[in-house]
């Protein structure tokens, strides 16, 4: 498989599994098919949209419609498929950290094979893994969950797009640095949930305070 068909595949995966989570967080606002399929199609288009603009390149779905006919079958799938069934919001994590690892990866190859600088690349790694949840948590009227405390996020993200960087540069093949970033942003984000693993916030205020 050739780096190009990587990019390609594991951009579906990832299109597919973030339109899932759209739907898990606005089935808990009880929206209906379209309003749903919107957050799906957003979550799972947004973080890309954003690198490609950012980078100056042609976005990928007005490119490659499959893209966007992906988001939107698996919005509109997954809305009849949960639609009488009660979820957890523990099923909606795996999911989301599996489109974070999988986004990250591919935005910062997309950085890096359009001759952007490491730094700057490996923050398009993390706009395209975050930013679609951004959009996603916004229009669920939620805080959005990078904001919140606890639970490494962007952090995961940030951390394995420079594991991938480096992993590159030491002269690993990219399919396999590529690879082994996947699971490391997938495990330290399941960790940091697992063990609440959190960066230093500030404290809660107190009333009065």
């Amino acid at each position: 498989m050739t780096m190009v068909d990587f990019i390609y595949w594991v951009g579906m995966a990832a299109v597919a599994v973030n339109a899932l989570t759209g739907v898990l967080e606005a089935e808990r606002k009880e929206v209906d098919v379209l309003g749903a399929t919107f957050v799906a199609v957003a979550t799972a288009l947004g973080g890309g949209t954003v690198r490609d603009l950012l980078l100056d390149r042609n976005v990928f779905w007005v490119v490659d419609q499959t893209y966007l006919i992906t988001a939107v079958a698996v919005g509109i799938g997954s809305f009849f498929l949960i639609r009488h069934r009660r979820v957890s919001p523990r099923w909606f994590l795996f999911p989301d950290a599996i489109g974070l690892a999988l986004f990250t990866v591919i935005g910062t190859q997309a950085a890096l094979q359009w001759h952007t600088p490491w730094l700057a690349a490996s923050l398009m790694g993390v706009i395209t893994g975050v930013f679609g949840g951004v959009v996603r948590d916004v229009l669920c009227n939620e805080v959005p969950l990078v904001m919140r405390a606890g639970a490494l996020y962007a952090t995961a993200a940030w951390l394995g797009a420079l594991l991938l960087i480096g992993l590159q540069q030491a002269g690993m093949p990219d399919l396999w640095a590529s690879g082994i970033t996947m699971f490391a942003i997938l495990g330290l984000r399941m960790a940091a949930i697992h063990f609440h693993l959190t960066l230093p916030s500030f404290p809660a205020k107190r009333d009065g305070s």
